[in-house]
């Protein structure tokens, strides 16, 4: 009698599961839950174990990026040591000046763009941002007299695929590129992704960006407009990536431009930044 009410007794919830058959469909997907929410657990306690590792090598590969931009560049070199010879600023966008607003050091752009506190909404917008930092980062090296050597620049905006994000590098003059490289973007890879193959990129140093009269007169295409002089403005557009290459000449322009970094070159060349 009492083993007849043990065994009609209610069984608990794993002695249940452990009854049915292997490949019932309540057991798979039981199985296929957990084994899910297990998965998702290990992989988001990486994700936040891994995140200051991230931030440090998102850091270096931006600061890796300004020296190959500047020429300062070589395989086996401190970063950190060779970046000390940079001088991080901040410029206020709306008067091309210097700003003291916040840490120059530590400050990131992208991050300030997305804050509606910290950025505008561009009516005017043709290299497809949305929105602009109301503060730039900006880097100069100087030479052993003091006087300033280089001048970086960040640039960014919209191509076909991705938005591009990337430094131009003038000269102290702020009129000669020494050089340009995009760091980050989405291109289609052996298309649009040729903006960071070495040959393209070797056709920027030497080039004027603004011409006689102070007007931007760079450009990215297949021919130099009528009356630009090619030698010194004109960009050979990227074989099979219209889109990207027009995605570059409008990001160029708008960062020279009144919008960008002009007025502070302006300033910079004038002793008032």
């Amino acid at each position: 009698m009492l083993n007849a009410q043990n065994s009609s007794a209610p069984k608990g919830l794993w002695a249940r599961f452990n009854a049915m058959p292997l490949d019932s469909a309540p057991r798979t997907i039981t199985v296929a839950v957990v084994l899910c929410l297990f998965c998702s657990m290990i992989v988001s306690g990486a994700a936040v174990m891994l995140k200051p590792q991230q931030e440090i090598n998102k850091t270096l590969d931006k600061k890796t990026n300004i020296l190959k931009v500047a020429g300062l560049y070589e395989n086996g070199i401190d970063v950190e040591k060779a970046f000390a010879a940079f001088e991080p600023h901040l410029v206020d966008m709306e008067t091309g000046k210097f700003s003291q607003a916040a840490d120059a050091a530590t400050y990131d752009q992208r991050t300030a763009a997305k804050d509606p506190a910290q950025s505008i909404v561009l009516d005017n917008d043709p290299a497809g941002i949305k929105r602009q930092a109301k503060l730039a980062s900006v880097y100069l090296t100087r030479d052993a007299a003091g006087d300033i050597e280089r001048i970086i620049l960040p640039i960014h905006g919209y191509g076909l695929w991705s938005t591009l994000y990337g430094f131009i590098a003038l000269n102290a003059d702020g009129n000669e590129v020494y050089g340009l490289r995009f760091y980050e973007h989405g291109e289609t890879p052996g298309l649009g992704a040729e903006v960071d193959n070495p040959k393209w990129m070797a056709q920027w140093p030497g080039k004027l960006v603004y011409d006689g009269a102070g007007e931007i007169s760079i450009g990215v295409g297949k021919s130099a407009p009528a009356g630009v002089d090619a030698s010194k403005h004109h960009i050979d557009a990227i074989a099979g990536a219209t889109l990207t290459s027009r995605g570059v000449d409008n990001l160029v322009k708008f960062w020279m431009g009144e919008q960008g970094f002009k007025t502070f070159l302006d300033n910079l060349k004038k002793g008032e930044a």
